[in-house]
């Protein structure tokens, strides 16, 4: 092949980042808040959250869910891609980082456009498809249950709504044997990759950012 799947040059890295400048002051503030309260420090790099945001702003989304809330970085992505009149539900497992995450939408003007639902995202999803048919979907959680979250998303988008799964590559341990204390999330993460390639219910690709974004639209 003439041209490889992906670039780790730090220099090329650096050079991007300085000129599309992807962390703004607001964001900023949401990443060190979350960091003083603890939080883990597994929030989407500046530049996914705008991936996030033009891929939501390209796809013209109006209603998104998203599954793994944290602190509410990418969720203000999302929600920025979206623009007037955009609604996100977003899940999140634990009520502080929940709490975190209201802050952060209520000092970006989000408080109207963003419903934090508090709990494991498999007993809230049910919940929240009568409202549906969605426009998008990003999914960051807990990678075992991967599988789960794509198939609502399958049944849950509109012809043509938009998958979005962070850290495709899992960690660069995707292509391994599932064996070992990694088994499982390594199957569960192939099993993904082999839906949306060849399960027939979306046309996706991979994009090669650090973590990888698998991304899919729905036929």
């Amino acid at each position: 092949m003439n041209k490889g799947f992906g670039n780790d040059d730090p220099g090329l890295a650096d050079y991007i980042s300085r000129l599309y400048a992807p962390e703004d002051e607001l964001l900023a503030d949401v990443r060190a808040r979350s960091v003083a309260a603890g939080l883990p420090d597994i929030q989407v790099a500046p530049l996914d959250a705008r991936h996030l945001e033009v891929l939501a702003r390209l796809s013209g989304a109006r209603r998104a869910v998203e599954i793994g809330t944290l602190g509410g970085y990418s969720g203000i992505a999302l929600l920025r891609g979206m623009g007037a009149g955009g609604q996100l539900d977003t899940i999140e497992i634990d009520p502080r980082h929940a709490e975190i995450a209201r802050e952060s939408f209520r000092r970006a003007g989000f408080t109207d456009c963003a419903r934090v639902h508090v709990g494991r995202a498999l007993d809230v999803l049910p919940g929240l498809a009568p409202d549906g048919p969605v426009d998008l979907v990003f999914i960051d959680a807990d990678k075992d249950a991967y599988p789960a979250y794509l198939a609502w998303a399958a049944d849950n988008l509109r012809p043509g709504g938009l998958v979005l799964l962070d850290n495709a590559f899992l960690f660069g341990h995707l292509p391994e044997k599932p064996t070992g204390e990694r088994a499982t999330s390594i199957e569960a993460m192939q099993s993904v990759h082999e839906t949306l390639a060849r399960g027939g219910k979306f046309r996706a690709t991979v994009l090669p950012t650090g973590e990888g974004l698998a991304v899919g639209v729905r036929v």
